[in-house]
């Protein structure tokens, strides 16, 4: 099959276009044909080493861990899914090696779920990754309810927009921080924008004198401290990218794979409580383009992959 693959860690350039071998089915696995994948953060410092101490490559890497496509061969004791079953899946394994930015790929169930219906395969791509880690921090760690005033930072990219409206659905108050050619695309998701940098504490206070009563950290370092600042008394803060959050009593987040949490995902898109934006999209021969734009850290929303729908 044709993928994209790297076989050394290193910047874009790394990234081949080309043929490798097709991925065997095992027993609890599907085989996906592949319509979009989403490109995150995660991939290119996958590509550059730098999650080495974490997860062992397997080189040649095929990266990419969202998928939405259309199953061809269940395994043999994956009854969950049929052939023809459009599915959305977050395929993380503990190894480098299977991704998604290929024709194919063998997904274990407990990464799938279905795609929803009223979503395109490119929409629903960006959804897993992204929409897990909102809905893991947002609903699960911070138990964000109705009445709630919530702090999201990096508000108008892929994890930010899903936890604003997330917040939002929950009843509760949302200020984000993004840039300001953000700030319109903020207010329609339903959130207050607020500029990030230099005098962010003094912006959010404006907006919440007496504090905020939970607050998710994308970003790190001062950003984080600036977060554990604006608490209230008794509030919630969490990080999915600072182990320096526990220190600070907070908790430290990082994404799993969930059959149940990414069916809820699918059930509430499927309602319109949450949408998915996708920013740009990539034929999959220009995926090294792809993670290039990502590294800008600008996006809105997410950038997406595609790959040739005929089998």
């Amino acid at each position: 099959m044709k993928a994209i693959s790297y076989s050394g860690y290193g910047g874009p350039e790394v990234l081949e276009y080309g043929e490798v071998r097709d991925p065997k089915v095992g027993p609890d696995s599907v085989l996906v044909k592949v319509r979009a994948a989403a490109v995150n953060p995660v991939d290119w410092k996958c590509r550059q080493g730098y999650l080495d101490a974490l997860l062992d490559p397997v080189f040649p890497v095929i990266p990419g861990w969202d998928v939405a496509g259309v199953v061809v061969k269940p395994g043999a004791s994956a009854p969950e899914f049929a052939v023809g079953d459009e599915v959305i899946g977050y395929v993380r394994e503990d190894f480098l090696s299977r991704g998604t930015f290929a024709e194919y790929v063998a997904a274990p169930v407990r990464t799938l779920a279905p795609k929803p219906r009223n979503l395109s395969f490119e929409e629903a791509a960006g959804l897993p990754l992204a929409g897990l880690t909102a809905y893991q921090v947002m609903v699960k760690a911070l138990q964000v309810k109705d009445g709630d005033t919530v702090l999201v930072h990096a508000a108008a990219g892929g994890v930010g927009s899903l936890a604003v409206q997330l917040g939002r659905h929950a009843g509760a108050r949302v200020i984000g921080t993004a840039g300001e050619r953000n700030h319109d695309f903020l207010r329609e998701l339903g959130a207050e924008p607020v500029t990030y940098g230099e005098g962010l504490v003094d912006r959010v206070r404006a907006l919440a004198p007496e504090g905020v009563d939970a607050a998710f950290d994308t970003i790190g370092g001062d950003t984080l401290k600036a977060s554990a600042e604006l608490l209230a008394t008794g509030g919630r803060l969490a990080s999915i990218t600072d182990g320096g959050v526990l220190g600070l009593g907070g908790q430290y987040c990082f994404v799993r794979p969930d059959a149940a949490d990414l069916l809820r995902l699918t059930e509430l898109a499927e309602q319109g409580v949450v949408t998915v934006h996708v920013d740009k999209t990539f034929p999959l021969e220009r995926a090294a383009d792809a993670h290039r734009l990502s590294e800008e850290g600008r996006t809105r929303g997410k950038i997406v992959v595609t790959v040739d729908g005929q089998d």
